[in-house]
């Protein structure tokens, strides 16, 4: 369908499922609770879709690549039952809008396009994060920049600083971001998303659930967002998200008295226990748990045990300002 605007709604919500969205549906065998959500336009005319379920403080929750949504299914019914729970897709990701002409799929728009959901689905009060992969990154660089608006944080196998030392870029990423080899890889043959099903968890996932994180990626152009998302990833300084990366790492500061946890997938070879180790140096304070047997994807791995620390987290706050 073509999607339309209700002009009246300051929100600029669509009216209706847009096209990709509504492919994206087709292909899953079960849509979780809470899919589709609002589909919310960004200055740049594509539609974001986010989840959005419950009443209370919002907490956001922000996937990485090559993931979408899908991957915080667990936590949205037991956590919407005391809190606003808003869960984004990535332009190109999920059931978002692949991107528009011009769209670059830099760190820098990434941002941009965060702090332009958040603005409009909840423009005021503080939000509490949870994020995951280059999540933790985009929504870490857009709450140094707004440290008002952010109350709690819970990290999962992310990072908001530059490579720390000990720690390499695995040869799997380096092919990946190899080029024509990577584009053939990715695009052509969808090997992000199948090699992220295979060893991104410990345990295996079943049918179902590797065709719902299959289902946004079935085509080449679907597939572009996850290949440039990993030739995003800045190695050196001539990189164009390079100093919005430092610049997030030396400002961490602004969010030193913000409340936050660490829940690590132990068996995860790309953010490895290097990362880790610079979370508890940045922020001894921090409550950091360890998952001996869950992988990148933990929460496919260990579900329960990290709903429990976050509801524990999130509990002094419920739905309160404070």
């Amino acid at each position: 369908m073509n999607p339309s605007v209700n002009t009246s709604d300051p929100l600029q919500v669509c009216q209706g499922i847009p096209a990709r969205a509504a492919a994206v549906l087709a292909r899953m065998p079960k849509v979780p609770v809470g899919w589709p959500g609002r589909f919310v336009r960004m200055p740049h005319g594509a539609f974001m879709h986010s989840v959005d379920r419950g009443a209370g403080r919002p907490v956001v929750m922000v996937h990485g690549n090559p993931s979408w949504s899908y991957l915080f299914r667990g936590l949205v019914e037991p956590l919407a039952k005391t809190r606003r729970v808003i869960i984004p897709d990535h332009i190109g990701c999920g059931m978002s809008d692949l991107a528009p002409l011009g769209y670059c799929f830099t760190l820098k728009e990434r941002v941009a396009d965060f702090g332009n959901l958040v603005h409009q689905l909840a423009p005021t009060g503080p939000v509490d994060l949870i994020v995951h992969d280059w999540g933790g990154m985009i929504g870490l660089a857009w709450a140094v920049q707004n440290p008002t608006r952010v109350g709690r944080i819970v990290v999962m196998n992310t990072a908001g600083f530059g490579l720390p030392a000990g720690a390499s870029i695995p040869m799997s990423l380096r092919i990946a971001r190899t080029p024509g080899l990577g584009s053939l890889l990715i695009r052509g043959f969808n090997a992000f998303v199948r090699g992220a099903i295979r060893y991104g968890t410990v345990k295996p996932l079943s049918a179902e659930v590797q065709a719902g994180f299959l289902a946004p990626y079935h085509t080449s152009d679907e597939r572009e967002a996850t290949l440039r998302f990993v030739e995003d990833i800045p190695l050196t300084q001539s990189h164009p998200s390079w100093n919005l990366v430092q610049n997030t790492s030396e400002n961490l500061g602004n969010l030193a008295e913000k409340p936050l946890m660490v829940l690590w997938g132990m068996k995860d070879f790309v953010f490895t226990k290097p990362f880790l180790d610079t979370w508890r140096t940045r922020r001894p304070d921090a409550r950091c748990v360890e998952y001996p047997q869950a992988g990148h994807w933990l929460l496919e791995d260990v579900l329960e045990p990290c709903l429990a620390e976050i509801r524990n987290f999130l509990e002094p706050v419920h739905g309160s300002a404070t």
